[in-house]
């Protein structure tokens, strides 16, 4: 191999590998934290909705959310995001995308994370 063609080729390899790092850099997880879960769920009011410890809401229509799992939490929150903009994705609430509307992805995981921690009183029926 001539020399040129080595620093080619050890070029195209620093330049795989600072694209893979770069790619994985943009794709690290999130490790939720439930302690910010529950800073925000305070400060956004759940409960005034939810009800205490979010397992007693205030009325029929709004969900026990307390032990949801945390990946449909996520998502359910994250659709309340995009509102009606998207009719295959979007939920629609006023109250609920207000709500979320200004919160980043790493918050909803936190809440949701968070919710999920909860000790609720959801049957699961088999």
């Amino acid at each position: 191999m001539k020399p040129s063609q080595a620093l080619q080729s050890s070029f195209k390899a620093a330049c795989a590998a600072a694209a893979f790092i770069g790619m994985a850099a943009l794709n690290t997880a999130h490790a939720a934290d439930a302690g910010n879960g529950k800073a925000l769920s305070d400060s956004h009011n759940c409960a005034a909705c939810h009800g205490p410890n979010l397992n007693k809401p205030v009325s029929g229509e709004y969900p026990k959310l307390a032990g949801q799992h945390a990946s449909y939490i996520y998502w359910a929150l994250r659709q309340y995001q995009m509102g009606n903009g998207n009719p295959n994705f979007g939920r629609n609430n006023a109250i609920m995308s207000a709500q979320v509307q200004n919160l980043s992805q790493s918050d909803l995981k936190d809440l949701a994370a968070y919710i999920e921690s909860l000790d609720g009183s959801l049957v699961l029926k088999k």
